[in-house]
């Protein structure tokens, strides 16, 4: 029993004995009683864990308080933080998207840059042979000339660029790489032929990038 509860049984005790006309044995007894009574209610209020509850809630509550404080802090830093996470996250995206287009647009712009180039160098030569006819006014040295500028032309397209020019006179008649502009009627022929090649046709690679146009012979037995 505490201090506090001592003193109050104490002065129950007086408050009894002031009041009370019992003889001593008497009066010893009840006081015997009253301090037991006091005392039984003092160790049930410690042991009744109801009764000590409202103590421990009221004692405990600025610390549940100051965590939640705390916790509530711990998770507005932590979203703040995945925020702008997201945002750079975002910020990212958006230039990635921007380098791309801006590097395909490019790629399209000067797809053929290289080709080109190579080009140049092909108008340089024909500037010389101009030249060159301009000062010696010698026919057969330009057209030799323009023979040589040609050829190499088309060497380097082929040999550089998969670009390559096909004949097709004398060879049969084939819709895929011939485009007939012209026919003759041949009873010589069993087959269509082409006769005369009147614009030469080119393959890229293994395409056909334009058909020729041609002449084209008609056989006896189509004509019958």
């Amino acid at each position: 029993m505490s201090e506090q509860e001592n003193e109050e049984a104490v002065e129950a005790v007086d408050a009894e004995i002031s009041g009370s006309a019992t003889p001593n044995a008497d009066r010893d007894a009840h006081v015997e009683d009253v301090v037991t009574e006091h005392g039984h209610e003092a160790e049930a209020t410690a042991s009744d864990p109801e009764l000590g509850q409202s103590t421990e809630v009221e004692d405990g509550a600025p610390d549940i308080g100051k965590e939640l404080e705390e916790k509530i802090a711990q998770l507005e830093s932590e979203n703040s933080e995945l925020k702008n996470q997201y945002l750079r996250k975002q910020a990212d995206l958006e230039n990635y998207r921007r380098r791309m287009a801006r590097d395909k647009e490019d790629a399209v712009s000067f797809a053929n840059q290289q080709l080109l180039l190579d080009l140049t160098s092909v108008i340089d030569d024909f500037e010389r042979a101009i030249k060159s006819a301009d000062e010696s006014r010698d026919y057969d040295a330009f057209h030799d000339g323009i023979v040589l500028i040609e050829k190499q032309l088309t060497s380097m397209l082929e040999r550089k660029w998969g670009l390559s020019r096909f004949d097709s006179e004398g060879q049969p008649f084939d819709p895929q790489k011939h485009e007939a502009v012209m026919t003759e009627p041949r009873e010589d022929h069993h087959e269509s032929m082409v006769l005369e090649d009147f614009q030469k046709g080119y393959m890229l690679h293994d395409r056909v990038l334009r058909s020729a146009k041609v002449k084209v012979s008609m056989p006896a037995e189509a004509n019958s």
